[in-house]
């Protein structure tokens, strides 16, 4: 019989990267968290003993707490929240079983130094398409839920990152940029260790249809179609960014176990 208010790491998995993923709040101790500075992806660290700092953090979403074994801290955290009407979860084994299952990504934390207890704050060229719609998908699914994203016009994006202490990227000559034949998204999907069957095949589509090589996957084309669609549909990017990231989240989907589907006419031909 499962354990009570428990969520093992298979469970996990298929829920991170979608709509439907917890607020994953990271509560290890820094030793434990110093000893080994990974997080789950979309992970928040935060306090044990500020559980009511966590209460407001957490709000009306659900929420699995996650320490270094899932022992005495994230239980009595979990405890304590649920005691508060919040629907809370703690992390199976937490961290130690987390690092023993196949194909659970873990992010370093070194690569995380753009986090900010509000969210991050990242900015690129305004009218986003393909890469620019990608990239803020990954980086919120997987990432940093609470992450915001600036669009202004190409020449002034790196005088606004410095002002307002953004990251740029998708802007040449930056560090979050295409490097050699590859785009963005997978400049993110190396430097944040994202790698899985599912991105990986997601971003061979990115790819494709951001570098104008759509013999790499026959899908770029209908992702390029549907990109500029967006881009001519939506004034205003942020609309055009919500609108954006239900696209990847069904492409994501199609990535991740819907890709040797089939359609065909009529219905019952065989292939």
């Amino acid at each position: 019989m499962p354990a009570p208010n428990a969520i093992t790491p298979k469970q996990l998995l298929k829920l991170i990267g979608t709509p439907k993923a917890p607020i994953l709040i990271d509560i290890c101790i820094d030793a434990d968290f110093e000893a080994d500075p990974y997080l789950i992806p979309g992970s928040i660290r935060h306090s044990a003993q500020n559980v009511e700092g966590l209460a407001a953090l957490i709000a009306d979403r659900p929420a699995v707490v996650i320490c270094q074994k899932g022992k005495k801290l994230s239980q009595a955290v979990v405890s304590s929240l649920r005691s508060r009407g919040i629907q809370a979860e703690y992390r199976e084994g937490g961290m130690v079983a987390w690092r023993e299952t196949t194909d659970a990504p873990r992010v370093p934390a070194t690569a995380l130094k753009m986090l900010r207890p509000e969210g991050s704050l990242w900015i690129t060229r305004h009218r986003p398409k393909i890469d620019r719609i990608a990239c803020p998908w990954l980086i919120r699914r997987f990432v940093d839920p609470r992450a915001r994203f600036l669009f202004v016009a190409p020449t002034e994006v790196e005088a606004a990152a410095a002002i307002f202490d953004a990251t740029p990227f998708d802007i040449e000559n930056t560090f979050w940029s295409h490097r050699q034949d590859r785009c963005t998204f997978d400049t993110m999907l190396d430097e944040f260790a994202l790698h899985s069957p599912a991105l990986d095949r997601l971003a061979i589509v990115v790819r494709a249809a951001d570098t104008n090589r759509h013999d790499l996957a026959p899908e770029a084309a209908g992702l390029l179609a549907v990109s500029v669609g967006l881009s001519r549909q939506y004034r205003d990017d942020h609309e055009a960014l919500a609108a954006g990231m239900h696209l990847y989240d069904a492409l994501y989907r199609w990535a991740r176990d819907g890709f040797e589907e089939r359609h065909d006419w009529p219905t019952d031909r065989k292939s």
